[in-house]
């Protein structure tokens, strides 16, 4: 297997529409409003599939069948060849998935949040004591 690419055809396809809180149900969102992130990015959604340790792949000339301007998409391999999940908390259900990859994203955007209120604060302290 050294040297040569993974055959990419039988992995899961992902689009970003599955976990967007902006979309409905009709419009492609899987999982509840609650669970889901603010326009997530395939850049976003590979790093959650390297945190989970899954193999992945984004097709940046494939479009989303229900809206054509939405570019890219991922592929994504839940098992290996002899049928044993890569990540035990995750199973074959793509949903399943989507839940753990959104739930990382959230967690994502409030360190990120955090992070930000933190510097703010800081910036404001220093011009208070300018």
């Amino acid at each position: 297997m050294e040297g040569q690419l993974p055959n990419t055809k039988k992995w899961v396809v992902f689009y970003p529409v599955y976990i967007n809180s902006k979309k409905t149900l009709a419009e492609g969102r899987r999982i509840s409003l609650s669970k889901a992130c603010e326009n997530p990015t395939c850049v976003e959604i590979g790093d959650c599939c390297n945190h989970l340790k899954l193999p992945s792949v984004i097709e940046i000339d494939k479009a989303y069948p229900r809206d054509f301007m939405q570019k890219r998409r991922m592929r994504v391999s839940l098992k290996r060849e002899d049928g044993t999940t890569y990540n035990p908390s995750i199973s074959s259900n793509k949903d399943t998935f989507c839940l753990n990859c959104s739930q990382f994203l959230l967690h994502l955007e409030i360190v990120f949040l955090l992070l930000v209120t933190n510097f703010e604060l800081d910036v404001w302290i220093s011009l208070l004591y300018c």
